[in-house]
């Protein structure tokens, strides 16, 4: 089935150098959906020179053209028919945003294919539960859940898990029963942020949120001005963070020496990413707040999980690097979450991101006192060896190695000169 779609996505590519690509029947096999597109639309669709369609590609994974079916296609027809290959999701995620891109072009057209669209592949997922919800906003609301260049509207997506898109003054969430659940909550949550504070109970027994205690002294340096920083930070981890309150406790917390409680909402390994962030940012603030008598970790556990490096003042800066670089290629090349609290390394993934993580801090830490030597490297998953002549050394590790870091960074990887058993 890979290859008959692979090839049928070619011959659709190739024909649209000649002309319209004709569409029939046998070219369904459970990937396409078609979209009647009004002709005053199909440009503003388009985008110039098609960049607006290979955009909505890029971001959903799918091949999208217009077509011909059963040989007619324009010339005084009221509308053109979009094809969209691709996953469930992704074929929803692209209508959803063309028809955000119509609405606006020709407003009330969402109405019109209401029926046709609304309830497109419902229960034809794993989970024979996909489906569409939505939500109706007034204008001004409209503006609120969007957020500035669509912050809002993204953070929530990536958050919850599934397909939020606003067309005209509708909210439409696609998804799983589940993600579409959360995806309801939080919209709802995120309003009620607007009317004062907010408390999620049964928070304890929720599997997609994490608490952090922050200490009151700390609220307005983890905030940010006008909530910049933990904006940055959902942005990207790819989560929902408010503080949480209850309205008898308002203001009991801020300036009374005491803690409020940040909630954290999203997948995993996205929730323990921002958690480590703000633990990070408290410890800056409030030095031994979280680190106090902690020491290091080490678990089995095959899946995600957190182990614990304490270092040394001279490591730390060390293992850090200028602006955080080296911790930042030490985190993208292992591909465990890596976050400094204090003099303590936090280390989050699976076993063997974990144990890749670590090793690769070793052997950063051992280059300071000279050569570092690795075992048998044909046995490795994660390496690849070049040999590099003598005379050549210099050139490739450029000033005080500021070539290698330059390339580490590029390609998110480790570049060590070891010396071979």
């Amino acid at each position: 089935m890979q290859r008959r779609r692979a090839k049928k996505y070619c011959e659709g590519v190739m024909a649209q150098r000649t002309g319209p690509v004709s569409i029939t029947d046998d070219y369904d096999d459970g990937d396409l959906t078609m979209l009647n597109v009004p002709q005053e639309a199909v440009g503003f669709v388009t985008g110039r020179g098609g960049n607006f369609l290979r955009s909505i590609e890029e971001e959903w994974s799918c091949l999208m053209f217009f077509c011909e079916v059963d040989g007619s296609r324009g010339h005084g027809k009221e509308s053109e028919k979009l094809a969209i290959f691709g996953s469930i999701r992704g074929r929803r995620g692209a209508e959803l945003k063309v028809l955000s891109a119509v609405e606006t072009k020709v407003p009330g057209f969402m109405g019109k294919v209401w029926d046709e669209v609304y309830d497109r592949d419902r229960g034809k997922d794993e989970t024979g539960t996909w489906g569409t919800d939505s939500m109706t906003f007034q204008d001004d609301e409209l503006s609120y859940a969007l957020g500035k260049q669509g912050g809002t509207r993204k953070k929530l997506e990536k958050s919850c898990g599934a397909i939020v898109q606003y067309v005209g003054n509708k909210a439409f969430f696609s998804g799983t029963k589940a993600d579409r659940k959360r995806a309801k909550e939080y919209m709802k949550w995120l309003f009620q942020q607007l009317e004062g504070p907010v408390w999620v109970d049964g928070w304890e027994d929720r599997a997609d949120c994490t608490v952090v205690e922050v200490p009151s002294d700390c609220i307005g340096y983890i905030t940010g001005s006008r909530r910049a920083t933990l904006g940055l930070m959902e942005e990207e981890w790819g989560t929902l963070m408010f503080f949480m309150s209850k309205k008898e406790d308002k203001g009991a917390g801020r300036g009374g020496g005491g803690n409020e409680k940040l909630a954290i909402f999203g997948l995993e390994r996205s929730r323990r990413g921002s958690e480590l962030k703000v633990m990070s940012g408290v410890e800056t603030k409030s030095p031994g707040c979280f680190t106090r008598g902690l020491k290091e970790k080490e678990s089995d556990r095959k899946g995600f999980d957190t182990d614990r490096m304490v270092f040394r003042d001279d490591e730390l800066s060390y293992a850090l690097g200028k602006e955080g670089a080296t911790r930042k290629k030490l985190e993208f090349a292992s591909g465990a979450i890596l976050q400094y609290v204090g003099h303590v390394a936090f280390i989050a993934g699976v076993l063997s991101e974990r144990s890749r993580c670590k090793e690769f801090i070793n052997w950063l830490l051992l280059q300071r006192r000279g050569s570092v030597t690795v075992g048998d490297i044909s046995r490795r998953e994660d390496c690849t060896e070049m040999h590099i002549p003598d005379n050549c050394k210099g050139w490739v590790t450029g000033n005080r190695g500021s070539e290698l870091r330059r390339m580490e960074i590029e390609s998110g990887t480790v570049l060590l000169l070891l010396l071979l058993l």
